[in-house]
């Protein structure tokens, strides 16, 4: 969710073969699969008119939280044409990143991290465009097109294209759910002028389950298929540019960056690991790091250490803050030395943070000892409020 940007890529080819659309299809299919896509479909450009329509719903309601950018021109959003007028077929396609291990396992580890699986390794953003542009570029080699590539940064909803296409289905946290790979797929989207043979729009298979919902750790989600993005983790780790909400830190636990609950709740995950690509692994330093050294990380280290990660967009301030508040759910009191430390950051986030991790570490004296020593020299009035807050 976080950072989002253009991210369109036009390619145009000037001269080109005649390809039986069927041959093309199956030619198309069998060159994504080369390049490293598990999945591929082909949707037309006006079959997302209910998803559309909930969408806008969605945006009334102010679901969408500060993300003021779902709500920025939303014609170009609901209808492929709104943002390209002249596109005939949606080619969807799909990567597994189905994690090798538990991710939930860390959330017993209350001194580690916990890191959202899609983050844990090189930027999907960046490995996927390649992968699309690449076969951009084929398909403009062999058959007179035009088109455009999509990577989770433009006015596309890629999950009902997705939907529409046959790769899987909406399920009950709003997710793309497969039959083959789980809730684990990263999507891409290229639009083309051809009229490519279409795909069968895939039906929901979730039934009576509601084990994405009732896992959640904030109740983020109203009723089933409709998510309230203010109360989800993932935004409050990645989007909100402030401070956490009270009423969310402790539910947050260990997660500094994202969360996998209700994905890996999902049962059609025990389908997830065929086919895994190893470029999508994670690194080894990402997968459980110990907080303590986290809330050490000076910008450079903070950078150095997140570079190729989508982790490095949120910043190093917003990332401590939600390391801190790790910290504070932790229980170790070891900690409370490394909050601290973190009173005197610059940044009034980190310090506003390093309070409420104080205050659930230390004993109410010396919590109170603290604030008398600290408050009158801080002149930020939301840290202050945390002080108050807190005592």
């Amino acid at each position: 969710m976080a950072g989002r940007r253009a991210g369109v890529a036009d390619l145009r080819g000037p001269g080109f073969l005649k390809t039986d659309p069927t041959e093309l299809k199956t030619a198309l299919a069998r060159e994504a699969r080369a390049l490293g896509f598990d999945c591929i479909g082909i949707t037309a450009p006006g079959t997302i008119d209910k998803a559309g329509a909930h969408f806008l719903e969605f945006i009334a309601s102010g679901g969408h939280g500060d993300m003021d950018w779902l709500a920025n021109q939303p014609e170009r959003r609901v209808d492929p044409r709104g943002l390209w007028q002249d596109v005939r077929s949606v080619i969807m396609l799909g990567v597994n990143y189905g994690p090798d291990q538990d991710p939930l396992a860390i959330l017993k580890h209350r001194t580690r991290a916990a890191i959202s699986v899609y983050a844990q390794g090189d930027d999907y953003h960046d490995l996927i465009k390649k992968r699309l542009k690449a076969l951009a570029r084929w398909l403009v080699a062999t058959a007179p097109s035009d088109v455009k590539v999509f990577v989770d940064t433009a006015a596309v909803m890629e999950k009902p294209l997705a939907q529409a296409a046959h790769l899987g289905w909406q399920g009950k946290h709003t997710n793309l759910v497969s039959r083959e790979f789980g809730s684990w797929l990263f999507l891409g989207a290229i639009y083309t002028t051809l009229d490519l043979p279409r795909d069968m729009a895939e039906i929901d298979h979730c039934g009576s389950c509601r084990a994405c919902l009732d896992i959640c750790p904030t109740a983020a989600f109203p009723a089933p298929y409709r998510l309230d993005a203010r109360r989800c983790i993932s935004y409050l780790t990645i989007e909100n540019k402030g401070p956490i909400p009270q009423e969310f830190r402790k539910s947050i636990g260990n997660r500094i960056y994202g969360c996998d609950d209700c994905l890996a709740a999902c049962p059609w995950n025990k389908f997830a690991q065929e086919g895994r690509e190893a470029k999508l692994a994670a690194r080894e330093e990402l997968r459980a790091p110990d907080l303590a050294e986290l809330s050490r990380l000076d910008d450079a280290a903070f950078r150095a250490l997140f570079t190729k990660s989508p982790v490095k967009r949120i910043g190093r301030d917003r990332f401590l803050r939600n390391v801190l508040i790790a910290i504070g759910n932790s229980g170790d009191a070891a900690l409370a030395q490394e909050a601290r430390r973190l009173l005197e950051d610059e940044s009034a986030l980190v310090r506003g943070a390093a309070v409420w991790a104080l205050s659930q570490l230390v004993p109410s004296d010396e919590f109170a000892a603290m604030k008398l020593a600290v408050l009158s020299s801080e002149h930020d009035d939301r840290v202050r409020e945390e002080w108050h807050a807190a005592s």
